[in-house]
């Protein structure tokens, strides 16, 4: 407590698994963010800032960060004996505040990464919360209220980020992008500005109720992309449970919609394990999708195909359903029903969630302080990256044997068996006390005992979740509040602000979707470099690289008709990974003519330092392109031996290579044969330069001048070494290699 603030971190959380129970890593964090960091984030930095200045201890500090609004301090709370937790420092709030922000667009426009990443395009956020209300939807619960961002905002962000980011997609994020009203308007809007640009927009998993030719025209065009629904149950009576508000006529319109606008293949989503749930609820979900198949076929056109995800439900802290328990064993004998129901359904690929991270999921999340030490044990054991299919036995194994030795095991074989389901039960608020699965463990508890999870204050009342639980045993929907009446979850007021619904502007007149300009005025031939940590940058990354830059430059760059039009950017050879050079040559066709300086000035300014340029020169659209004419390659590479030599020993090695006739290399060819090619006849120079210590070892650096064509006849480093080897009869090893010239034929 007496450390001065300088000598030791703060760690700390957010998001939205901190937000809704962070009691399982309360003991690895000093503090948690609850809700939107927009305006708490600068708020925690202004008093880490001021107690750095006042050299406050980390008590102090931590003490005084407690004070914000949406900052939850564990150390300063407890945990009682019925799971309750409370204030142990007469300073601390009772409760902790979430904390809602407005969603800020401009903010949007960040890094562009030289790599490809997973979500590869600007992102824009148009409406942040959702009230639809879906009972097993913790976002749904946890985001409200929800609020519009004013299309003009949107338009001019997305405008803005595109040119100066040169990302070819957008995405239009929210929870629930077809619920906000302007973005048939907003999508068309930025369709028609940008047409000329091959710009496509993506938006995640849509409410297939609001999907209409409007949306499919923004999304359509030359990159149409893929298209994702959630029905989430394969029965009305199941989407009645759930509040998911879809009906099968809606569902049946939006799809058939989709395949009447191009699409052939749309990816579903469904879940099981879902409170109430029978047999032939879950044998709904294949008969939903083979019904679907049916009602969209059209003469002259394949069958409508399916990617079906079938998810375990897990139930969720602050949703209705947070009191449901889930059975694995239940899940395994779903998942056999649907698997044979689904042997009968042509044009369907099913992926089901491995039972294994349900059962994690729903035994962490809705856990308390108690799980800390089962989460440093599993750690400890090996878990980690649990999901990713090649970690998951391990990872399953480590929590298994870290649940055995924390004295757990009986709260994990609730959820093996199912601890209880609410729809086998008679709902009484107040007296509801089910007898245990087993005879060790703990009874369960009324509604209305504590949770780990009920000093967060979310806003939504906790009475409010026990009357829609009610609701839902009847299978009574609940209407969405941000287009009906108040619902009465607890939420609007003066802490979280109210429903912001922005009614939506005129749709514009489609003006027609992107037709590539293939008119070749000029051919511009650029000599470059790719130096120092742009040499971790793979050929393809550098392909889109330059897409990128010459977007953001605004030069008129030529596409090809193909039937995904790519811009006329040829790169002359790949470069192998890690590998530098000093004379890469890529070529530009254009619609319009430019000045060769004003190209290169263009060009260069939007580049990074490692990509420099050298020169640039016309060349004649009817010569042969560099990737044509390409011969010849002139190489550097840093080799080192297994043994003290000296450069006249190198001298030697050379030599014999070059009076060797023949060295053969096997290698196999693109349609898989293997072949047997004569290295010898692809080297054509090869001398040392000089003796040089790289990184702290003994090298050489040797020149070669060897067979660089587009056709697969290459001498690569590897070859220089290999041949060495065979020669020579001792082990090297390649260290470096930098290409110095690119060497084009008549």
């Amino acid at each position: 407590a007496t450390q001065s603030v300088a000598t030791y971190p703060l760690i700390f959380a957010g998001g939205q698994t901190a937000t809704s129970n962070p009691e399982p890593y309360a003991d690895f964090f000093d503090f948690i963010a609850l809700g939107d960091g927009e305006e708490l984030l600068p708020e925690i930095g202004l008093v880490i800032e001021e107690g750095k200045a006042a050299g406050l201890s980390r008590e102090e500090l931590l003490l005084d960060l407690a004070q914000i609004p949406g900052v939850y301090v564990p150390r300063f709370y407890d945990m009682a004996e019925d799971g309750s937790v409370y204030p142990n420092h007469p300073d601390v709030p009772k409760r902790i505040l979430r904390r809602v922000a407005t969603p800020m667009p401009e903010y949007s426009i960040g890094l562009v990464p030289y790599i490809e990443t997973v979500h590869d395009r600007l992102k824009i956020e148009v409406r942040r919360g959702c009230t639809r209300g879906c009972r097993f939807c913790q976002p749904g619960m946890l985001t409200r209220p929800a609020r519009d961002v004013e299309p003009d905002k949107v338009v001019e962000a997305i405008e803005k980020g595109m040119r100066e980011t040169g990302y070819n997609e957008f995405s239009l994020l929210s929870l629930s992008c077809s619920d906000y009203l302007s973005l048939p308007a907003v999508g068309m809007e930025i369709k028609n500005r940008l047409k000329d640009e091959n710009i496509s927009l993506s938006l995640p998993s849509q409410r297939v109720d609001r999907f209409d030719e409007n949306i499919a025209n923004i999304l359509g065009g030359m990159r149409q992309g893929g298209l994702t629904f959630a029905p989430e149950a394969g029965t009305q009576r199941m989407r009645d449970i759930v509040n998911k508000g879809l009906t099968n006529e809606e569902l049946l319109r939006g799809v058939k919609t989709a395949f009447e606008q191009g699409w052939d293949k749309i990816k579903l989503y469904f879940m099981i394990g879902l409170p109430g749930e029978t047999d032939e609820d879950v044998l709904g979900i294949a008969e939903t999708v083979s019904w679907l198949q049916q009602e969209c076929r059209a003469k002259g056109r394949k069958s409508l195909n399916f990617n079906i995800t079938i998810s375990n439900f897990t139930p969720k802290p602050h949703t209705p359903f947070q009191w449901h328990s889930v059975s694995t064993s239940e899940f395994e004998r779903k998942q056999a029903l649907l698997k044979q129901a689904f042997q009968r359904v042509k044009g369907v690929r099913v992926n089901y969630t491995d039972v294994r991270i349900s059962a994690m999921e729903d035994f962490v999340g809705r856990g308390d302080r108690r799980l800390a030490a089962v989460v440093r044990r599993a750690w400890e054991f090996g878990a980690g990256m649990d999901s990713w299919w090649d970690s998951l036995d391990r990872a399953f194994a480590a929590w298994g044997e870290a649940i055995a030795q924390s004295n757990l095991t009986w709260k994990y074989r609730q959820i093996e068996n199912g601890e209880w389901n609410v729809f086998q039960e008679t709902l009484n608020v107040e007296t509801f006390n089910e007898t245990s699965v087993q005879d060790s463990q703990p009874p369960i508890q009324n509604l209305k005992s504590p949770l780990p999870w009920d000093h967060l204050d979310t806003g939504i009342d906790k009475n409010w979740l026990i009357a829609d639980l009610q609701r839902a045993l009847e299978a009574a929907t609940v209407p969405d509040c941000s287009f009906e009446g108040c619902s009465h979850c607890g939420i609007c007021g003066t802490d979280f602000g109210h429903n912001i619904v922005i009614e939506p502007p005129p749709i514009p007149e489609f003006v027609g979707q992107f037709k590539p300009n293939s008119t070749k005025v000029q051919r511009l031939r650029v000599w470059f470099g790719k130096l120092g940590d742009m040499t971790l940058v793979s050929h393809l990354d550098l392909v889109r690289l330059f897409d990128r830059t010459v977007r953001r430059a605004s030069l008129a760059i030529a596409f090809n008709n193909g039937f995904h039009p790519s811009p006329r950017i040829m790169i002359a050879n790949a470069l192998p990974l890690g590998a530098s050079s000093s004379s890469e040559i890529v070529e530009f066709e254009l619609t319009q003519r430019m000045d060769v300086e004003e190209f290169q000035e263009k060009l260069a300014s939007q580049l990074p330092q490692d990509i420099p340029i050298y020169r640039v020169e016309e060349v004649d659209l009817k010569s042969p392109a560099a990737t044509q004419i390409l011969e010849r390659g002139e190489y550097l590479i840093t080799v080192a031996v297994n043994q003290e030599t000296s450069v006249e020993q190198w001298h030697d090695w050379v030599d014999k290579i070059l009076a060797t006739e023949g060295i053969k290399w096997e290698q196999t060819t693109k349609s898989g044969k293997k072949q047997q090619v004569n290295l010898r006849d692809r080297t054509f120079e090869l001398a040392v330069v000089e003796a040089k210590n790289y990184r702290g070892q003994d090298a050489v650096v040797l020149r070669y001048v060897g067979s660089c064509r587009n056709d697969g006849t290459l001498l690569r480093g590897e070859h220089i070494i290999y041949m060495l080897e065979q020669v020579i009869g001792l082990e090297f090893e390649l260290l470096h290699t930098h290409r110095s010239k690119l060497i084009l034929g008549v």
